[in-house]
């Protein structure tokens, strides 16, 4: 087995996770292959998602998961193969959505399944990726009136 190559792509997935939820937009793309096939879904923003290349994927996440939005990422149980320049892995996901202007919070999990090649510059990037949910709830902060945001890295009325 290629430990150098499993190695990398455990840190391409923990790195794609670490640079959407610090929307580091450049950094994140780099995560993904030009032609990376992408397939998200949530209840909460309706229809399935499907992207076919970088920048369409980018461009959602950016637009969508403004400073408005606060996002965590938890990935962890990964499997992989490695195949030379390929490989597909299974990763068990948490992600917590916080909308304090909506007064909204979705907590969910699954897993994820990806494609990863290693590109001509000798890096890895996800080459495809979806996921299949095994929960995803919304709760209105409204009903909780004790729920106050303490830290919120993007809003400078709070303390960082």
């Amino acid at each position: 087995m290629d430990l150098v190559a499993l190695e990398e792509i455990k840190r391409l997935k923990h790195r794609y996770f670490r640079t959407l939820d610090l929307k580091l937009w450049d950094e994140f793309a780099d995560c993904l292959a030009e032609d990376v096939s992408a397939r998200y879904g949530t209840q909460a923003m309706g229809e399935p998602l499907h992207y076919d290349n970088r920048a369409g994927v980018v461009a959602f996440m950016r637009e969508n998961l403004g400073p408005g939005i606060v996002t965590v990422h938890i990935a962890n149980h990964p499997e992989i193969e490695v195949d030379g320049d390929t490989a597909q892995g299974s990763w068990a996901f948490e992600d917590t959505v916080l909308v304090p202007d909506a007064k909204i919070q979705i907590r969910g999990g699954g897993y994820y399944s990806d494609t990863y090649r290693r590109d001509p510059d000798g890096r890895w990037r996800i080459a495809s990726t979806r996921y299949e949910r095994i929960y995803e709830a919304m709760t209105s902060l409204a009903d909780l009136p004790s729920f106050k945001l303490l830290a919120n890295r993007w809003d400078p009325s709070l303390e960082h």
